[in-house]
Formats: structure tokens, C-alpha cells, sequence
């Protein structure tokens, strides 16, 4: 028989194991009755962020609140581990309550007769975040136990730190650790100096009365009691702590990140839904650059805006765009994007047409052509400063930027040519009334964004290989790959004249190719040039098109150009070497087809061409040719041509032969495999190219 004793321990565990598994029913009965708040996805600030993903703009939630979403691979360890040892130093032990924190909080406000230190953990106070509690009463603190339960069940320790750093309160709009370091120190918290740290550990207990931008002296007794706390647990020496102490408290609020606000805003527009967009940009570049537009801005005077567009040639990405000298600056229409909005580019175009003709064999950069008066069956073209220089090379017309030569070519190569190399690249201009292109878009009469004339540029860039711009934004990438807007030989020729202008005054020598322009009634500026792999394009003007006497690209928009590159941050590469083979002959070396370049409009005497022009029959366009001979080795090709007159001057690859020759068959020896361009040019001027590829 077992002993009356025995009995009752018996019963009374029994008891107490009945009235535990009761207990335990029902918690688990009401956890699933009434499970808490926890969304799968928290409401956060939607974020746009570079190629690295550096925050470049955050927008505050629909509440008002600016809170970032935050992981503990966003924020240093030891801030972690000086959080937990803060506020709950057996998080990692405990599911979800800590007895011994409860009990030391009951005895203490026993013995004291006020609250000493609370009994709250980690859980518990995620638990209050995602669900705020209504009142200070001991139903309250109840529901926030079973609640703490409850998303212990249900998050890991790492899910609930998580929602711990970005749900907490830091003052005043301001939730979540990554938003807080950014707004009181500018950067983000994986940064962080020991007492920024310990700043950041102490504010959500009582956020309003420990802002360090209003109530700094709190905010130093705050961080310093953490900063007590951690030499106790051995986290933190002693000299260390007193350092840190001793640093002063922040006494402002910063802004957080407002970069690239255009293109954020079209980030959004385009996927309204995503929380976090990805652009090309490099957020140092961008900073860089919109210092430089700012700046600019102020100094050029009311009204005048400035827009940048910095993009990596080979890959067409783009790593700066700045719309407007300043988003908000309603004085000078910030809200618009100026790289997207087409307008007369001025003389920046005119590289292009130098390139057509080098690459027809029509000029050399020693070839002489006039710049007079001419008219063009109506079109009487002038320079900018009204005046004209006679005879120059090729190189000074350009570099000079004189109308009537740029002109002259541009008759010869065909402005639909032109234009259908644009076409070819990506980049179609806005043509008046839908007109046929005419001789006038040489001098900017023609419409084009700045986005487009820099995707050009590009072309210059990367070997005559234009890729289209790409900023990131899914809607806005185009796809139709790199296409050939020049030839090498041609590519390498502009770029070598372009880089011989004059930098303006002041400036440092970056070792640029670059171009300005100024459109008609000086309502726009612009400057764009590029290195071995970067190209920046700038424009200056009023975003309503009104006239601004005195603006020009060389004054206005080139300074900023070279700023821009200073300012950007990235290396600077080399232009390229010249293709193999390509030579640049003095005036006096070049034969007597591009010793000079003339037309009848100049009044001077060329020769009349009864026959028809002459035609490259074989090779045909675009033939593949192999060259080698099993038994004799390399054979050379063989060139044949109809019509034109005698003699007749051929090039290869932009190179003149030593001889001109009267026969309409010719032997060329290729010094190269690949793609070749062949081009014949008759007694009259007039030329034929063909292009091969030779294997």
C-alpha cells in the first residue's frame, strides 16, 4: 500500500501536469485562433539603389514613415551583439519570455518601489511593433507575452532581429536602423563607430526624449549607460568606451539620399509594385555629376538648367544621368528630364558627316576645302561668328567648327545617308513637319535628346560600334544591339581631330575627344566627348526653349564637361591607337584626288564627268574572300570596276595606294584578315566603296 504522503505528491503532480497540458491546449488553441500580425513582407520605403547597391533614393511609406527594410547582413555584428547584450542578453536561450529578466524587474520594483529596468525581450518588443498596444496595463503586457509566444513559434532568431532593425523607433518619422544611421550620421550602418553604435542601441526605448537632434544631452546619457553596459559584459574595453564617450552627439538631421530623381521616378512608374529598383548608375558618379549641374546652374544664372548623361561606351550602361540642375527647383522646371527631351543639337552633329566622307575615301585630314560664302540651291549656310577663314585642311574645319565645310560634305556624302546611319544606330531624329532630311540638320536643324546624342557618341567611343543606352529600368531598355555607325578607320580619325580642340580655359587636360554645339536663337548649349571608354554629353539652356543671348557650347556647356569627368570619379582611358596600316599623310604626301575638295558652288573649275560614275563589280558588297592558295601561297584579289574616268586612285582601309592606275582591273595584297573597305575615287572625284571580309 503506498504511503498517505507519497499519495498526494502524486496527486498533486498529476494535478499540476493536467493543469499544464490544459494550459498548453489552450495556448495552442488561441494560437491558432487568433495568430499574430506577421505579413510575409513588411511595408517599407521603396528603394532605388546603383549596379552595387548603394541607396540612391528612398521614398517614405504611405503613412509618413521613412523605414527601410533591413537584414543583418545590412548592419555590422558587433551591433548586433551589442543590441542583444543590451536588451536581451539570453535572446538566443530563451522562447520568447525570459524568467529571469521577469523576476529581476518584479524584485526590483518591489525593493525600490518604482521600475528599475523592465523584463521585456527582443520578441516582446517585436511583438509591440507589429502590433502597438493600446494602453500601459497589465492585460496589455499579458497579450504582448502570449504575443512574443506566439512569433517565436513562427520566426527564427534571425527573422526576428530583422524585424526588430527595421520596425524600430528612432524619432519623430524615422523606424528601422538603416534609416536612423542614415539620417543622424549619412551613411549606412554597417559603418558605424562604436558610440554611433551605442547611440543607435539606446534611442528606441524612449526615441522622442533621446533624439539626438533635439535633445542631445539625453541622447549622451543614453549612449553612455550603453556604452557602461558593455564593459560590464566584456563586450567593450574600458579606454575604448571612454573614447567613445568623449566623441561629441550629432545635433542634426540629415536628409536621406535624394540621387538620380528622375530616373527614380521612372523606376516606379514602370514597376510600381517592386520595393527595391536596380539602375545601372554608380552612385559616385551621380553624386559627382549633380554636384557639377548644381553648381553650374547657380553660377550661370535664373532659369538655366543643366542635364548630364555619363555612360560606359562598351556596354552602353549608363553611370550618371542628371535631368535637371535640381529636382525641385521649380524656377527652373526641375520636374522635367532634360536628357529625354529633343532639341537642336547644334554642330554636334557634324563629326558625323566628317565621318561619312573619310570613310567614302572623299577627304584626308590634310585635304584643303574652302570655307566661303556657298550657296546650296537656296541653302546659304554661315559661321557663328559671321565670318570665314578661306582655305583650311579638313582637320581645322572641324575642330574650327565651320559651317559652310561641314556643309560642303554633307552635300556630297547625302543627308539621307546620314541620317540612315543614325537609324542604324538606335537613334532617330525629330525631323520638322516630317520633312525629308535636308542639308540644314548638319547645323542642328533636327531634333535630339541628349540620351540619343550621347548613344552616338558612344559609337565614337567604341570603334564605330554603337550599343544603346541602358539605364535599368525594364521599360525604358532597348534591345536592338551594337551597330556599326562609322568604320574603324574613320571612327579613329574623328576621334583623333576631336581630341586636338582646345580645351576651354581653366580647364584640365583630360585627354578627351570632344565636340560643342550651339542651336539657332543660342536657346541651347551643348559639349560631349569621350575618352578610350566613357563618354559624357551636357546640355545647358531653358527647359521652355527660351532664347539666352550669349549661351554657347564652348562657354556654357564645355567647362562643365571637363568638370564632369574631374568630378566622376572614374579613370581616365586612353583614346586608341590607330588601326593597323592607317596613316595620316601630310598635305603635300596626299595625291592629287584629296589634295583638295572641291565643288562647283566654290566657283572653281572641276572636272565634267560625261561618263557614269564609277562601280566596284567584284568584289561584290559584303563578299567573303579567301586568299590562300594550297600550292602558291597567298594570291592577291583581284579589283574590277566599271564607268568613271581614268585615272582612277584606290584605297584600302582609308589608305591611298603609292600609284594611281589607268586600267578599270587592279591587284590589292591584304595585310589582314577580317573585314576590309575598298574604295575607288575617278579623275572627276566622284568614289565607289565596297566592303569585304577576307579570310
Amino acid at each position: 500500500m503506498i504511503p498517505r504522503p507519497l499519495r498526494r505528491i502524486a496527486l498533486a503532480a498529476a494535478t499540476l501536469a493536467l493543469f499544464c497540458a490544459a494550459g498548453l491546449y489552450a495556448l495552442d488553441r488561441l494560437d491558432k485562433a487568433y495568430p499574430p500580425p506577421l505579413p510575409a513582407e513588411l511595408t517599407t520605403s521603396t528603394e532605388v539603389v546603383d549596379r552595387d547597391g548603394q541607396l540612391l533614393r528612398a521614398f517614405a511609406t504611405v503613412d509618413g514613415y521613412w523605414r527601410l527594410k533591413t537584414s543583418l547582413d545590412d548592419v555590422d555584428p558587433d551591433f548586433v551583439r551589442m543590441l542583444v547584450a543590451y536588451e536581451d542578453k539570453r535572446f538566443f536561450a530563451h522562447r520568447g519570455i525570459d524568467p529571469w529578466a521577469f523576476g529581476r524587474a518584479a524584485w526590483q520594483l518591489v525593493t525600490h518601489g518604482r521600475i528599475v529596468s523592465g523584463g521585456s525581450t527582443l520578441s516582446m518588443q517585436v511583438a509591440r511593433l507589429v502590433e502597438p498596444r493600446q494602453s500601459r496595463s497589465i492585460g496589455a503586457k499579458l497579450r504582448q507575452v502570449l504575443r512574443a509566444l506566439q512569433i517565436e513559434r513562427r520566426l527564427s532568431k534571425r527573422e526576428i532581429l530583422e524585424r526588430y532593425l527595421t520596425l524600430a523607433p528612432y524619432g519623430g518619422n524615422i523606424e528601422g536602423v538603416r534609416a536612423a544611421s542614415l539620417a543622424y550620421f549619412g551613411k549606412e550602418p554597417k559603418r558605424l563607430t562604436v558610440a554611433e553604435q551605442a547611440l543607435l542601441v539606446s534611442l528606441p526605448q524612449l526615441p522622442e526624449k533621446r533624439r539626438p537632434d533635439r535633445n542631445p544631452e539625453n541622447a549622451a546619457a543614453a549612449r553612455k549607460r550603453v556604452l557602461e553596459r558593455m564593459v560590464g559584459a566584456g563586450l567593450l574595453a574600458a579606454n575604448e568606451a571612454e573614447r567613445a564617450e568623449r566623441g561629441a552627439v550629432t545635433v542634426s538631421r540629415m536628409g536621406l539620399p535624394a540621387l538620380a530623381a528622375h530616373l527614380s521616378d521612372d523606376a516606379l512608374r514602370a514597376e510600381p509594385s517592386l520595393f527595391r529598383h536596380k539602375l545601372t548608375l554608380r552612385k559616385s558618379v551621380q553624386q559627382g555629376l549633380e554636384d557639377v549641374a548644381r553648381a553650374a546652374a547657380r553660377k550661370l544664372g535664373p532659369k538655366l538648367s543643366v542635364a548630364m548623361v555619363m555612360a560606359d561606351a562598351r556596354t552602353g550602361e549608363i553611370l550618371g544621368a542628371v535631368g535637371s540642375a535640381d529636382f525641385f527647383d521649380s524656377s527652373r522646371s526641375g520636374w522635367i528630364d532634360m536628357t529625354k527631351i529633343s532639341r537642336s543639337p547644334g554642330s554636334t552633329l557634324k563629326p558625323f558627316i566628317y565621318g561619312l566622307a573619310f570613310e567614302q575615301g572623299l577627304v584626308a585630314q590634310e585635304t584643303v576645302i574652302e570655307d566661303r560664302p556657298a550657296d546650296f540651291g537656296g541653302y546659304r549656310p554661315r559661321n557663328f561668328d559671321m565670318s570665314y577663314q578661306g582655305d583650311v585642311s579638313v582637320r581645322q574645319a572641324l575642330q574650327l567648327s565651320l559651317n559652310v565645310p561641314a556643309i560642303r560634305l554633307l552635300d556630297a556624302v547625302g543627308p539621307a545617308r546620314l541620317v540612315a546611319r543614325f537609324r542604324q544606330a538606335g537613334v532617330r531624329l525629330s525631323l520638322p513637319d516630317n520633312q525629308l532630311p535636308g542639308l540644314a540638320i548638319g547645323l542642328g536643324g533636327a531634333g535630339i535628346t541628349l540620351r540619343d546624342l550621347v548613344q552616338l557618341y558612344a559609337g565614337l567611343a567604341n570603334g564605330g560600334k554603337a550599343n544603346p543606352l541602358r539605364d535599368g529600368i525594364a521599360a525604358d531598355d532597348r534591345t536592338t544591339g551594337g551597330r556599326t555607325i562609322l568604320d574603324e578607320a574613320a571612327t579613329w580619325q574623328i576621334g583623333d581631330i576631336l581630341s586636338g580642340v582646345r580645351p576651354p580655359e581653366g580647364a584640365l587636360q583630360r585627354g578627351i575627344a570632344y565636340k560643342t554645339g550651339t542651336s539657332y536663337g543660342y536657346r541651347d548649349a551643348w559639349s560631349v566627348g569621350y575618352d578610350g571608354r566613357y563618354v559624357l554629353g551636357v546640355w545647358v539652356g531653358r527647359a521652355d526653349g527660351g532664347s539666352v543671348p550669349g549661351l554657347s557650347g564652348y562657354v556654357s556647356a564645355a567647362p562643365i564637361l571637363f568638370e564632369g569627368f574631374r568630378r566622376s570619379g572614374l579613370p581616365a582611358i586612353a583614346l586608341p591607337s590607330p588601326p593597323p596600316g592607317l596613316r595620316k599623310p601630310a598635305q603635300g604626301d596626299l595625291p592629287v584626288t584629296l589634295a583638295r575638295f572641291s565643288t562647283d558652288e566654290a566657283g572653281l573649275v572641276v572636272v565634267k564627268a560625261t561618263e557614269p560614275a564609277p562601280r566596284i563589280v567584284f568584289p561584290p558588297d559584303g563578299a567573303r574572300v579567301a586568299l590562300s592558295d594550297p600550292v602558291g601561297g597567298e594570291q592577291p584579289l583581284v579589283l574590277k570596276l566599271q564607268g568613271g574616268r581614268a585615272p582612277f586612285r584606290w584605297l584600302a582601309n582609308g589608305k591611298p595606294w603609292a600609284d594611281t592606275v589607268r586600267r578599270r582591273e587592279a591587284a590589292w595584297q591584304p595585310d589582314t584578315t577580317g573585314f576590309s573597305t575598298l574604295t575607288v575615287i575617278d579623275a572627276a572625284g566622284r568614289a565607289a566603296s565596297v566592303k569585304v571580309f577576307v579570310e
